[in-house]
């Protein structure tokens, strides 16, 4: 949900976007990675995956709607090239089933990614099937009307994140996380960097070897109790 962009209701050309080499190697970390090698932000809250096995990542192609109303989705969708992920707003908070299997066919004709809406969908048992990958607020059975016109590539606020047109959304079972454009190749190398130190640390776990993490607890004045299980007399002592 965001406020109206300053003007009146357009749709804009599809930003030109990152390469599409970046885009399907960041999209390629998953997003708890990817939300770590961007220091914690671009993460939405609140939407769901409808279908946790499904995976996407691509290019904003952002529309801007008024609640229950998809006239700007349809719009939205004919500017969408292959690969982008089309990232639905509303002007009000909307639980209404803006997106279904109709739409669903029409996206995958077109080739897009994915559809992250702050809304409702619909249809979902057919979407699945399909194998079209959605991120969604809710499911509801509620129709949508096509007469109030809004925005197509119009900086928006889905999920509780700014998104901007041709920033790149990676979406899995974990969520959705955007990241600017500007900064994707950055992002992708820190995410590189931090999958080979996570590949060190998984084999030492996997020996049964964890984190000795004694001197957190210490600064955090954890006590450790040393007494045996049972005893009535507590002795301890504060980790060294």
């Amino acid at each position: 949900m965001t406020g109206p962009p300053v003007g009146p209701p357009r749709v804009r050309r599809r930003a030109v976007g990152v390469p599409a080499d970046l885009v399907d190697r960041l999209g390629r970390h998953g997003v708890a990675t990817v939300h770590e090698a961007y220091h914690r932000r671009g993460l939405m809250t609140g939407l769901t995956a409808l279908d946790p096995a499904r995976d996407a990542c691509g290019p904003a192609v952002t529309a801007l709607c008024h609640a229950g109303d998809n006239l700007m989705l349809h719009a939205a969708i004919a500017e969408c090239a292959p690969g982008d992920m089309l990232v639905v707003a509303t002007l009000a908070p909307s639980h209404h089933g803006m997106f279904g299997d109709l739409l669903a066919t029409l996206c995958q004709a077109r080739g897009v990614a994915g559809l992250v809406i702050d809304a409702g969908v619909r249809d979902t048992r057919d979407i699945r099937r399909a194998g079209f990958p959605v991120w969604s607020r809710t499911v509801s059975a509620a129709g949508a009307t096509k007469q109030a016109a809004g925005w197509v590539n119009t900086p928006v606020v889905c999920g509780g994140v700014l998104v901007s047109p041709g920033d790149v959304a990676v979406a899995d079972a974990d969520g959705v996380v955007v990241v600017a454009a500007d900064e994707v190749a950055t992002v992708l190398a820190a995410a590189q960097a931090r999958e080979r130190d996570e590949a060190a640390i998984r084999a030492r776990y996997a020996t049964g070897q964890g984190k000795d993490v004694s001197e957190l607890l210490a600064r955090a004045g954890v006590v450790i109790d040393t007494s045996d299980v049972g005893e009535n007399s507590v002795s301890s002592q504060t980790v060294a």
